[in-house]
C-alpha cells in the first residue's frame, strides 16, 4: 500500500491473549501499520502482537482510557488511525477504510456488532455506530468511554467490526475496573448525559435494573438529541419493565413513540410491555393488553431492520418479533 495516505490500526490493550491474533489477522490486510500500547500484560499479548508484526510499544496503566488512546496515537505517527480494541475484529467492509482516508479530512463511524449474553434465554446482536476511523490530530478526552473530540464531520462507513466483550465470559473482569472510571468522570462533570447514560448501562448489564432505572431516568431528563438516545429510551423501557413498573413503561413508550415511529426496537420493547401486562391484568388480557402485543410485533415486521439506530438489536425487525407473535398466537390456539 502506499505511504500518501499511510494508515494505522492502533490498539490499547492488556491481557489479550485470547483475542488479539483474531484481531490483528483481520486487520493486517487493510492497514500499513499496526500500533500496540501494552499496558502491563502478564500474558502472551506482547508476544503474539510482535509475532503478528505489530510495532510493540508499553505505558504504565494511567487509569484513563482517552489518555492511553492519545498516547498510542502520537506512537502510531500516521495520517490516519483505525481505532480498534484486541476484542473485535473487522467481519466486513474493509475496503472501504482506505477510500474513505483518501476523501479528505473528516471522521468515519464504523458499526461495531456487540455479542451480549446479558439475558442467557435471549443472546443478542447490538449494533453502535462508534467514531473510529481519524485523521492525524484527532484527539479523544473521557476516562472511559471516551469520544473523539473534534468538530470535523462524521461519516458511516460500511464497516461491521465484530466485538464480544459484552459476553459474561468476558464482563466478569471488567466491573471492578469500569465502576470507578465513570464514577470519577461523573464527580468531574456531573451533569453529562452520555456518562448517566453509560452507568446505566454498565449497572444494565450486571443484572442491577433498579439502579438502571435511575440513571437512565436522570439521562433521560437532560439529554441532548444525540443518537446514542434512541439506545437510552429503549434500555430505560426494557428495566423499568424488569423493575415491575410497568406503567411508567407504557407512559414512556407512548410519549417517544412519535419520535421513535421507524424504530422496530422501541414497538419490539413496547410488545413485550404490554405481555407483562396480560400477566397481571388478565382481566384485560384478551380484550387488550394481547392484541396490542400482537400490534407492536406486527409494526416491528413492517418497519424492518434498522441498523442505522443506535443500539439497535439484530432480529428485532425481523426474526425475533416473528418468533414472539408465532409464540403468542400458538399459545392462544392451544387454550380456544
Amino acid at each position: 500500500m502506499g505511504q500518501m495516505t499511510d494508515l494505522a490500526a492502533v490498539l490499547i490493550v492488556r491481557n489479550e491473549a485470547r483475542c488479539l491474533a483474531r484481531c490483528l489477522a483481520s486487520v493486517k490486510h487493510w492497514v500499513d501499520k499496526v500500533v500496540v500500547v501494552d499496558t502491563g500484560s502478564t500474558d502472551g499479548t506482547v508476544s503474539i502482537a510482535l509475532a503478528a508484526g505489530a510495532q510493540v510499544h508499553h505505558l504504565a496503566w494511567p487509569d484513563d482510557f482517552a489518555a492511553a488512546r492519545n498516547y498510542a496515537l502520537e506512537c502510531a505517527d500516521a495520517a490516519w488511525n483505525l481505532i480498534i480494541d484486541a476484542d473485535e475484529w473487522i467481519e466486513q467492509g474493509g475496503a472501504a477504510l482506505r477510500a474513505f482516508c483518501e476523501g479528505g479530512e473528516r471522521l468515519g463511524r464504523l458499526c461495531v456488532i456487540s455479542h451480549d449474553d446479558t439475558d442467557p434465554s435471549s443472546p443478542q446482536e447490538v449494533r453502535s455506530w462508534i467514531t473510529r476511523l481519524i485523521p492525524r490530530g484527532a484527539r479523544f478526552t473521557g476516562r472511559i468511554h471516551e469520544q473523539v473530540d473534534s468538530t470535523l464531520p462524521r461519516h458511516d462507513l460500511p464497516v461491521l467490526i465484530g466485538h464480544d466483550g459484552y459476553l459474561t465470559a468476558q464482563r466478569i473482569g471488567k466491573q471492578s475496573r469500569n465502576l470507578p472510571l465513570l464514577l470519577a468522570e461523573l464527580a468531574a462533570h456531573p451533569d453529562d448525559a452520555y456518562i448517566q447514560f453509560q452507568l446505566g448501562k454498565d449497572a444494565e448489564s450486571y443484572g442491577q435494573h433498579v439502579q438502571a432505572c435511575e440513571w437512565y431516568a436522570k439521562a433521560l431528563a437532560s439529554t441532548p438529541r444525540a443518537p446514542w438516545r434512541h439506545d437510552l429510551v429503549v434500555r430505560h423501557l426494557h428495566c423499568l419493565g424488569q423493575t415491575g413498573r410497568l406503567d411508567e413503561a407504557l407512559q414512556l413508550a407512548e410519549a417517544e413513540i412519535p419520535d421513535y415511529a421507524a424504530s422496530p426496537d422501541l414497538f419490539f420493547v413496547l410488545g413485550n410491555l404490554c405481555l407483562d401486562s396480560a400477566m397481571i391484568d388478565p382481566t384485560h388480557a384478551i380484550s387488550h393488553w394481547i392484541p396490542r402485543a400482537i400490534k407492536a410485533w406486527q409494526t416491528c415486521l413492517a418497519i424492518g431492520e434498522r441498523p442505522d439506530l443506535e443500539g439497535s438489536v439484530t432480529g428485532r425487525g425481523s426474526h425475533l418479533a416473528q418468533h414472539n407473535l408465532q409464540t403468542l398466537q400458538d399459545g392462544l390456539a392451544s387454550v380456544s
